[in-house]
């Protein structure tokens, strides 16, 4: 059986935004807990050039929205990047959330020869769909939030690879 583009693309897509929302839910109880000023973590960064937390949340959700958008062939949906709060990403990863589910599997499947063209800064970027989703959009969007989970450990919330996976039944896997 092949793996279509939705397959590749939806479904993992909802389950790390999902995972990334429990993993800020962690970071909210640990600042509650130690009394720390939620923004520590907000605008925490692993070296002085890296985008802060929140900037590494808007990415990836840019990431994913985008993509779901152009492969469908549909307006990608603009979000301001003015979230300053874990309430405020937590809406931004809701919302994104609810936009990916919007989209359905025969808008998506077929997108591999889709010509996806991107500005970035003075540069413009031509991919076809398939390149596009698993050379650009899936390393990107891991990257943003395997980062963000990098902040919140170095910064002791206590998270462990099981947080950023995700329970071994959204995994599809059998366990022995």
């Amino acid at each position: 059986m092949s793996l279509t583009m939705y397959q590749a693309s939806i479904p993992a897509f909802v389950r790390m935004l999902g995972n990334l929302s429990a993993i800020l839910n962690k970071a909210v109880d640990h600042a509650e807990a130690k009394t720390i000023d939620p923004a520590v973590f907000i605008n925490a960064r692993l070296a002085p050039d890296m985008y802060p937390l929140s900037r590494q949340i808007q990415i990836a959700t840019d990431m994913v929205k985008g993509c779901a958008a152009r492969l469908a062939g549909i307006e990608v949906p603009t979000y301001e990047d003015t979230e300053t709060t874990f309430a405020e990403l937590q809406a931004r990863i809701a919302k994104t959330m609810t936009f990916l589910q919007s989209v359905n599997e025969d808008q998506i499947n077929g997108s591999e020869e889709r010509e996806i063209t991107l500005k970035i800064r003075s540069r413009e970027m031509v991919f076809l769909g398939q390149a596009y989703l698993f050379n650009f959009v899936i390393p990107n969007f891991y990257f943003h939030v395997t980062t963000t989970y990098a902040i919140l450990r170095h910064n002791d919330v206590e998270i462990g690879k099981m947080d950023y996976m995700g329970e071994p039944q959204t995994l599809s896997i059998k366990m022995l």
